[in-house]
C-alpha cells in the first residue's frame, strides 16, 4: 500500500465540465483521509472556473498552456510540477509519457490502455463501460493502490457537494435583477441526447404561467439555434452568450432550478444544492445510473427505462416523449 500522507498529488482530467466536475469528490475524499496532501488538477484551461470553486483542490495547471510548450519545456514544466503522484483519470497518451519521462515516482492509470502498460507503474483493471457504478464512483478504482477497500456510496460523495461554493462575481444587470427565477439549459454542445427545444418553448411558457421567471443559458454559438424558436415571444429571458463559466455558476446559484439533459450546468445546479431536473435517455452508457447529477435537490427523468431500441445499445429519441408535466411536476414538488 502507498501512503498519500504529505505527498504532492496530480489529478489528471483533461475533458469536460460535467466530467471534471464529478471528479471533483476525489479530490476531496483524498484532503479528508490522508494528511497534508497537496491536490493538483490538470485540466483544460475552460474548466478552470469549476475546480476554482471547489475548495478541496489547491492548484490547477492548464494543460492547454503546457501542450503548446515545445517538447523540450514540456518536460522541465512537468518537472517543475514537483509531483509525488499522479492520478490519471482521464486516459491521455502524452500526458502518461510526460509524466514518465519527468519521473514522477507513483503513475496510476488503468491497465486497459496499451500506453498505460508502458507508463504507469501501478496499473488498476477495470473497465467504466459495462460498470454499475456511477461516473464519481468509477474514479475511485483508480485508489486502490493507496489502501482502498470500499467504494464510497452516492450519498458519501453527494456529501462532498459542500465544498463547492459559487464565486462572487457581477453578472450582466438585466440578470443581477432577477428574482425567482428557473434556467433552462438545452443543449449540450453534442455531448449528450437532448430534449427538443419546441418542448424547452412550451416548458418555458408552462412555468411563466405559474408565476416564474424562465432564463435560457447557452453559448453565444448555441443561442442563434435557440433564438428563432424560444425567443419568438418575451416572456422567456435570453441569457445565451451573455455569462463567462464563473458568471454562470454564480447565476445559477442563485436559482430555484435548473433543467438540462446530461451536461456541465446540470452536474453545477447539483453541486450548488439547487434543484437540478435531468433528461435523461436510458441507454448504456449514457443512462442516468452512470451520469446523474450528485446532490440533494437533484433528480432525473426518462421516457421508458424499459426502451427496447435503447437496451439493444442503439441510438434514440424516446427522450423526445418525456412530457411537459413530468418536468413541471420534478420541478414543483
Amino acid at each position: 500500500m502507498i501512503d498519500l500522507n504529505g505527498k504532492r498529488i496530480i489529478i489528471s482530467r483533461t475533458d469536460s465540465i460535467g466530467d471534471v466536475m464529478l471528479t471533483l469528490p476525489l479530490c476531496a475524499w483524498i484532503k479528508d483521509n490522508f494528511q497534508n496532501t497537496t491536490v493538483v488538477f490538470l485540466g483544460k484551461s475552460y474548466t478552470k472556473p469549476v475546480v476554482s470553486c471547489f475548495k478541496s483542490v489547491d492548484e490547477f495547471i492548464d494543460w492547454q498552456e503546457v501542450e503548446a510548450q515545445p517538447k523540450s519545456i514540456q518536460l522541465q514544466t512537468a518537472r517543475d510540477w514537483n509531483a509525488d503522484v499522479i492520478i490519471h483519470v482521464f486516459p491521455r497518451k502524452e500526458i502518461a509519457v510526460l509524466a514518465k519521462k519527468a519521473r514522477i515516482p507513483v503513475r496510476v492509470g488503468t491497465s486497459h490502455r496499451n500506453f498505460h502498460l508502458l507508463n504507469c507503474n501501478e496499473r488498476v483493471n477495470f473497465t467504466r463501460k459495462r460498470s454499475e457504478l456511477h461516473e464519481s464512483q468509477l474514479n475511485f478504482h483508480l485508489m486502490k493502490p493507496f489502501g482502498l477497500k470500499e467504494i464510497p456510496s452516492l450519498e458519501e460523495l453527494s456529501a462532498y457537494t459542500r465544498n463547492f461554493v459559487a464565486p462572487k462575481v457581477d453578472l450582466p444587470e438585466e440578470l443581477d435583477q432577477l428574482d425567482q427565477y428557473i434556467i433552462l439549459h438545452p443543449k449540450s454542445q453534442g455531448s449528450a441526447v437532448e430534449w427538443p427545444l419546441e418542448k424547452y418553448r412550451e416548458l418555458g411558457d408552462r412555468l411563466v404561467e405559474l408565476g416564474y421567471q424562465v432564463v435560457i443559458t447557452g453559448t453565444e454559438k448555441e443561442g442563434e439555434m435557440i433564438r428563432p424558436l424560444l425567443m419568438q415571444k418575451n416572456n422567456l429571458i435570453d441569457a445565451t452568450g451573455k455569462l463567462d463559466l464563473y458568471q454562470l455558476i454564480a447565476f445559477i446559484s442563485g436559482s430555484n432550478a435548473l433543467v438540462a439533459c446530461s451536461t456541465g450546468p446540470l452536474h453545477i445546479a447539483g453541486f450548488l444544492n439547487i434543484r437540478a431536473v435531468g433528461l435523461f435517455a436510458p441507454r448504456r452508457p449514457i443512462h442516468p445510473g452512470r451520469w446523474k447529477p450528485l446532490g440533494e435537490k437533484s433528480t432525473t427523468l426518462i421516457f421508458d427505462e424499459n426502451c427496447e431500441t435503447c437496451k439493444k445499445g442503439k441510438a434514440c429519441l424516446c427522450i423526445q416523449d418525456i412530457e411537459i408535466e413530468q418536468v413541471v411536476r420534478a420541478l414543483t414538488h
